[in-house]
């Protein structure tokens, strides 16, 4: 019997004369659910392009050997037909069409050249039970949450009589029950005989899932860990990851200099009309100068609302209780008032929200302050140079120059320039909504310095994060948030993971 299902032998494939992949070696044995990790811009991604056909045979150098057959694969359409199926990190779902119909969009359930839609409707019944989803295959996708898209991704997979599923960060946008909802289906299809590639930055994750797990590092095969001989531990998996030893992720900030007040919220409120109910109702909560303030919380909760009616209140929120920054009471009307008060707000989303990607790095960095280039009321592009240059070597971007494109970069550089552009308004207080969302461990502790290095100098940080490792390694307080209101509030030396699960639930 075959063990392999999949070889990738001496795979290189380079940019522009960029190195991306420097012949990578990848085995995966049938049946087995095996991880590929590495930091960003290490070749994940592009090793899985190569494979799914993104990037074609003759785009690329070496073999990749399927079920004991070397393939050539062209096109999307010929390594789906051979049985790979790749689900990416932003879904490929139709939004406004039901769910039966995005389970077999391009794979119609036909009969006589046409489709026979209840025969349609009865297999999608047969595979939303398949990844166990209770519901209505008649629900149009958009009027459901982002833990059930990606079960109805997989049921789309499904139908395509998928021998090799690869997720990439199936649970970067998901919450703790969806994630471990997900890891437990893998392992039932798992023993329905589909093998599974994840590619995924959580390390825990990783460990508690993977038979095997293949680290990349700078688009080489560094190594592939067997979970079943102990090999995979946390402080093992970074060492190769970014090549040096890791002791402790979160850095401590020993010389902590807590000062006034800088923000304080009472019975702050946010109404939405469009939804028709409260998304933040009656917060007490307080910034103060030199603290990192972390708010914690489920999905939903509300932690982004707040920080969108803190600044600026960009979604139109009928607000109503006091807010007092620098002592002065203020009613934001746009982000603009907010920014020119001293408040910057890093959005969760760096890709639809955050960065222009079309656009290179400095024009990114300079995008919320062009009068900081601009002394005589015109850009001064030796000055937009000059700015992107700091950024790109205090916040360790990884680029050939500040005019790459952004969209060309890796997650985690990405969110440096999101970092770059708003600190160049020179704020008082920086909201961070989800600051390491889908980046790798290396970058991560990169952030995470950055983060102490600004509270150093006299900066406030509200951090919201699902990573409840990341809220109690990181704040100085933490204010759990659930059904729009602050539950309870924690310091950093009474904080546990069982303290604010039972907040964020009540």
């Amino acid at each position: 019997m075959q063990k392999y299902i999949l070889e990738m032998n001496q795979i290189s494939k380079d940019f522009s004369g960029v190195k991306a992949l420097s012949d990578v070696n990848f085995k995966v044995e049938k049946g087995e659910i095996h991880c590929l990790i590495g930091e960003n811009g290490a070749g994940k991604s592009t090793l899985m392009k190569v494979l799914s056909g993104v990037h074609p045979y003759g785009t690329y150098e070496g073999d990749i050997v399927f079920e004991g057959r070397i393939q050539s694969f062209n096109k999307i359409s010929d390594s789906v037909k051979a049985g790979i199926a790749i689900i990416y990190q932003e879904l490929a779902l139709f939004p406004d069409l039901t769910v039966y119909e995005n389970i077999f969009a391009g794979n119609e359930v036909k009969r006589g050249g046409v489709i026979d839609w209840n025969q349609t409707i009865v297999r999608a019944k047969e595979l939303l039970n398949k990844v166990k989803l209770d519901v209505n295959p008649d629900t149009l996708v958009k009027d459901l949450g982002v833990g059930k898209r990606q079960l109805i991704e997989i049921a789309k997979a499904l139908s395509k009589d998928v021998k090799l599923l690869i997720l990439d960060e199936p649970t970067a946008a998901l919450n703790e029950d969806d994630s471990e909802n997900l890891l437990k289906l893998l392992k039932e299809l798992k023993l329905q005989g589909i093998t599974c590639i994840m590619i995924s930055h959580k390390l825990k994750e990783v460990i508690h899932i993977a038979d095997r797990a293949t680290v990349l590092r700078d688009g080489r095969t560094i190594c592939t860990l067997d979970g079943a001989n102990g090999e995979m531990t946390e402080s093992v998996i970074i060492k190769n990851m970014v090549g040096r030893e890791i002791n402790d992720i979160y850095p401590k900030r020993p010389d902590k200099k807590i000062g006034k007040k800088i923000l304080e919220l009472n019975n702050w409120s946010a109404y939405d009309p469009q939804l028709g109910r409260h998304v933040v109702k009656n917060v007490q909560m307080h910034v103060n100068e030199g603290e990192i303030v972390g708010i914690s919380g489920l999905m939903g909760s509300g932690r982004t609302e707040l920080a969108l009616s803190i600044f600026g209140n960009s979604k139109g929120y009928r607000l109503k209780g006091d807010f007092l920054f620098n002592d002065t009471p203020h009613t934001f009307k746009h982000p603009s008032e907010a920014i020119h008060a001293g408040i910057a707000y890093v959005t969760e989303d760096r890709k639809g929200d955050g960065l222009f990607l079309s656009q290179d790095i400095k024009n990114n960095i300079s995008a919320a302050n062009l009068k900081g280039i601009s002394p005589k009321g015109l850009i001064n592009q030796n000055e937009e140079i000059k700015v992107a240059d700091q950024y790109k070597q205090s916040l360790y971007i990884k680029a050939s120059s500040v005019e790459q494109l952004v969209g060309n970069l890796s997650g985690g550089n990405q969110q440096k320039v999101s970092l770059g552009k708003w600190l160049f308004v020179n704020p008082k207080l920086l909201i961070l909504d989800e600051p390491t969302r889908g980046i790798d461990v290396g970058a991560k502790f990169e952030i995470y310095s950055v983060m102490n290095k600004l509270i150093r100098e006299g900066m406030s940080i509200i951090m919201i994060s699902s990573e409840l490792g990341e809220v109690l390694g990181m704040s100085d307080r933490i204010y759990v948030m659930a059904q729009a209101e602050i539950k309870g509030e924690l310091s950093g030396e009474e904080a546990t993971q069982e303290k604010i699960m039972q907040l964020a639930t009540q």
